[in-house]
């Protein structure tokens, strides 16, 4: 894994939408992480994009974390489970050249998982956020994260990301940031 920085990572939040989160197993200490990436993505001015699943049958992506979205995130719609099978998504994460991408969402087992392994494909370097994705089960959540780490993903935790792209308390933004943790 090499260093996690701002100006070289992007944030993809996967199909975190209203009718599909409901039905998710911890999905409330998952959108809490969410929130807290999104939250340290727009201080440290790093690049999101958003996948939402067939948002007319499924919904849009839920409000906690709408309102927490830049003005330059692009909100992608899409129906294949891996966005990466989405044309819109692969011209606008290639538009970023960020390399090192920071996945999270939901399903982990579907659109996660299958998003993970394209990407990988495509020689990026994907950073999962372990507590901030899930599935309707955690057999299924517990065998994507083994699936995509051995694919070759970094599988570590929110907080852990948080202070690998923080890098040093000298940060200008280490306090800001550090007190959304606590």
């Amino acid at each position: 894994m090499n260093n996690l920085r701002p100006d070289s990572s992007c944030l993809i939040l996967i199909d975190m939408q209203e009718k599909l989160q409901k039905a998710m197993s911890n999905v409330s200490s998952c959108i809490e992480n969410q929130e807290l990436l999104l939250k340290t993505a727009a201080i440290l001015k790093i690049d999101n994009i958003v996948t939402e699943q067939y948002p007319a049958g499924l919904g849009h992506t839920i409000d906690e974390l709408k309102n927490l979205l830049t003005e330059n995130t692009e909100i992608i719609e899409k129906t294949t489970f891996s966005c990466f099978g989405e044309s819109n998504f692969r011209t606008t994460l290639r538009a970023k050249t960020r390399k090192t991408l920071i996945v999270c969402g939901i399903e982990a087992h579907v659109c996660v998982q299958q998003t993970v392994f394209d990407l990988l494909a495509e020689d990026y370097e994907v950073v999962i956020p372990a507590d901030a994705l899930t599935s309707r089960n955690d057999d299924n959540y517990r065998l994507a994260l083994e699936s995509m780490r051995q694919a070759g993903a970094f599988i570590t935790s929110t907080e852990a990301v948080i202070f690998m792209l923080l890098g040093d308390a000298k940060h200008p933004d280490f306090r800001t940031i550090s007190k959304l943790i606590k």
